[in-house]
């Protein structure tokens, strides 16, 4: 229902005023689509009681002027038509949603558990196939090295390598400078300094050097490996391919792991190095120990085992990673949104099982005495 303007009533004589003061105003006049413009911005903020005995005229937007304000003005004294439009007006306003108050049954509870088992199940299962299928690829490799695309192998192992010694080295770096620093802060209670030599040691060599290095890694080379492999996916090369009688494991997935293979090791010993060395540079300045007597409390008390239970997490570390990597860029579909998910998915799986991997170490290297 609208009341439209009259045709036989100039324009000149569509307009309305608001007057008031406190709690009580009155609007009188036309209060058409002509009008609303000024007495919006008046009646924006006004709460009380708004007469509106003295319209002449209203009209939809006139109606929904005040309709929007009726939460913080009460509106009286309207004509009957203008009342009726008024009603109309309001039942046709959009209302908000009403926030939706989801409860869980137990049922329910237990689906959802059931679907993220189950779905990680599966991408277990998917993990050790692709892991499976890296060591056929290699086995078949040993048996026939020229099979190897050895240009791609060194060009992998320089971007794994090669290019993420100076981020490793100056985090590694900074880790025994912390460790020593922190030390240091502590020992000097009980008059122990010394033995922070063992800290920084025990600490770089068994755990942080290689844990810190495999995270970085994996934040580096398991988003590159997703991107790479996943980019030309879309692209449908891994297709081409296949259609070309290319295997795609033994171009894609063996030199980008087998590089990781390679280096992670390397760099967990540039890794081992750096903290050291900023373990007892800190040492020599925060407490006086000099670099001699560090280095010979450091080769009469860290047993080479610390060094070997390091090293031997080196190459499980590049597998998760790697296998991880070249997996999630095998999943990415057809669009640069899945690209993106894909390599999200790859750094944080990858920094999860090898928080996972060193834990499952340590609880064995603890049980073995080691």
């Amino acid at each position: 229902m609208t009341l439209t303007a009259d045709p036989d009533i100039p324009a000149s004589a569509e307009h309305a005023t608001l007057d008031g003061t406190g709690d009580a105003w009155r609007v009188s006049g036309a209060l058409t689509v002509r009008s609303v413009s000024p007495i919006a911005s008046r009646l924006a903020g006004l709460t009380g009681e708004l007469d509106l005995s003295g319209l002449t005229r209203l009209d939809t937007a006139g109606a929904y002027l005040l309709q929007s304000h009726a939460a913080s003005l009460r509106l009286t004294g309207a004509r009957p038509d203008h009342a009726a439009l008024l009603e109309r007006v309001g039942s046709a306003l959009p209302q908000p949603p009403e926030p939706e108050t989801r409860r869980w049954s137990v049922a329910q509870l237990l689906d959802r558990v059931g679907r993220v088992v189950n779905g990680a199940g599966g991408f277990l299962v998917e993990i050790t196939a692709m892991l499976g299928l890296f060591l056929a690829r290699l086995g078949q490799v040993l048996r026939h090295p020229g099979q190897l695309p050895m240009t791609a192998l060194v060009h992998h192992a320089d971007q794994v390598g090669w290019r993420a010694i100076p981020i490793v080295s100056l985090m590694s770096f900074l880790i025994g400078v912390v460790l020593a620093f922190q030390g240091a802060v502590q020992l000097r209670q009980f008059g122990a300094e010394i033995f922070v030599v063992d800290l920084i040691a025990i600490s770089i060599l068994r755990e942080l050097g290689i844990l810190l290095t495999a995270i970085i890694v994996a934040g580096r080379t398991a988003s590159s490996f997703t991107a790479a492999i996943g980019s030309m996916k879309m692209r449908e090369e891994v297709d081409a391919m296949r259609t070309l009688a290319i295997d795609p494991a033994m171009v894609l997935f063996v030199p980008r792991i087998l590089a990781l293979l390679i280096t992670l090791p390397i760099l967990g010993a540039v890794a081992n190095f750096m903290g050291l060395f900023g373990g007892a540079l800190m040492a020599w300045v925060e407490l006086g120990v000099s670099p001699p007597v560090f280095l010979a409390r450091l080769l009469a008390e860290t047993g080479t085992n610390h060094v070997l239970v390091g090293f031997v997490k080196a190459p499980v570390f590049a597998l998760i990673i790697g296998v991880i990597g070249c997996h999630a860029g095998m999943q990415v579909g057809g669009n640069a949104e899945s690209l993106g998910a894909q390599t999200s998915a790859a750094v944080v799986r990858a920094i999860f099982a090898v928080i996972v991997a060193d834990a499952m170490f340590s609880i064995f290297f603890a049980m073995m005495d080691i």
